[in-house]
C-alpha cells in the first residue's frame, strides 16, 4: 500500500462528505413525512386503504434499492419524457425507499401507545386526525427514536449507491481518483475510513439520545 500516491485527492475525495450528508438529511426528513403518511394509511379502519398502504411498503422494502434507483434514473425518462439528474434521482429513490422502512417504525410506534390515550379521546369528542397529530404521535414519536436514528445509520451506509447514478459522494469521488491514479485499493480503503468514522459517531449519538430517553422515563 502507498497512500502517498492519493495525498492530494483526499481533500477531493473528503468534498464528497457534505454531498452524501445533503442526499441522506434531505431524503430523511421526505422519507420521515412519507412514513407518518403511509403509517396512517395502514391504520385507518379501512381495508382497501389498509391495503394500498401494505402494498407501498411490500414493493419498497422488496426490491433492491440500488433497481429502484436505477429505475428512477435511467427507466422513467424512456416512461415520462423527463430526465432528472443525479442528484433528484437519489433523493427521490431513497426518500421512496426509506418512507416504507419508516412507515413500520411509526406504525409500530402507535400500535405501542396505550389503547387508553385512544379511548379517552374518543370519550372526549377529539376527532381522528387531531389525536393522531396532537396526542398519539408525540408519545408514538418518543419510543421510535431510538429505531429512526438507525435508519438513519443505515440511509448513511446505503447512499454510497447513489455513485452507480453519478453523485459525487465519497464513493464516487474515490473511484474517480483509483481511476485516474490506476490504483484503487487505497482510495477505497481511504472512503471506507470516513463511512466508518461517520456510522460510528451517528452510533454514539443514538446511544446517547437513548439514555437520555430512558432517564427521562424514570423521571
Amino acid at each position: 500500500m502507498d497512500f502517498s500516491r492519493i495525498y492530494d485527492s483526499i481533500p477531493y475525495i473528503l468534498e464528497g462528505i457534505p454531498v452524501m450528508f445533503q442526499v441522506v438529511i434531505v431524503s430523511a426528513l421526505i422519507g420521515i413525512t412519507l412514513g407518518i403518511v403511509v403509517a396512517t394509511l395502514k391504520i385507518v379502519p379501512n381495508r382497501l386503504i389498509n391495503f394500498l398502504g401494505h402494498a407501498y411498503t411490500a414493493v419498497f422494502r422488496g426490491t433492491p434499492l440500488i433497481l429502484q434507483l436505477a429505475i428512477i434514473h435511467f427507466g422513467l425518462p424512456q416512461l415520462t419524457g423527463y430526465i432528472t439528474t443525479p442528484y433528484q434521482s437519489a433523493v427521490i429513490a431513497f426518500s421512496l425507499n426509506s418512507g416504507a422502512y419508516i412507515s413500520e417504525i411509526i406504525r409500530a410506534g402507535i400500535q405501542a401507545v396505550d389503547k387508553g390515550q385512544w379511548e379517552a379521546s374518543d370519550a372526549l369528542g377529539v376527532p381522528y386526525v387531531k389525536q393522531l397529530r396532537s396526542i398519539i404521535l408525540p408519545q408514538a414519536f418518543k419510543n421510535i427514536l431510538p429505531a429512526l436514528v438507525n435508519e438513519m445509520i443505515t440511509l448513511t451506509k446505503e447512499s454510497a449507491l447513489v455513485s452507480t447514478v453519478g453523485v459525487l459522494d465519497i464513493m464516487r469521488r474515490a473511484q474517480i481518483v483509483g481511476g485516474q491514479k490506476a490504483i484503487y485499493f487505497e482510495p477505497l480503503l481511504f472512503a471506507g475510513v470516513i463511512y466508518f468514522t461517520i456510522v460510528m459517531i451517528l452510533t454514539y449519538l443514538g446511544q446517547r439520545l437513548e439514555k437520555r430517553l430512558r432517564k427521562s422515563d424514570g423521571r
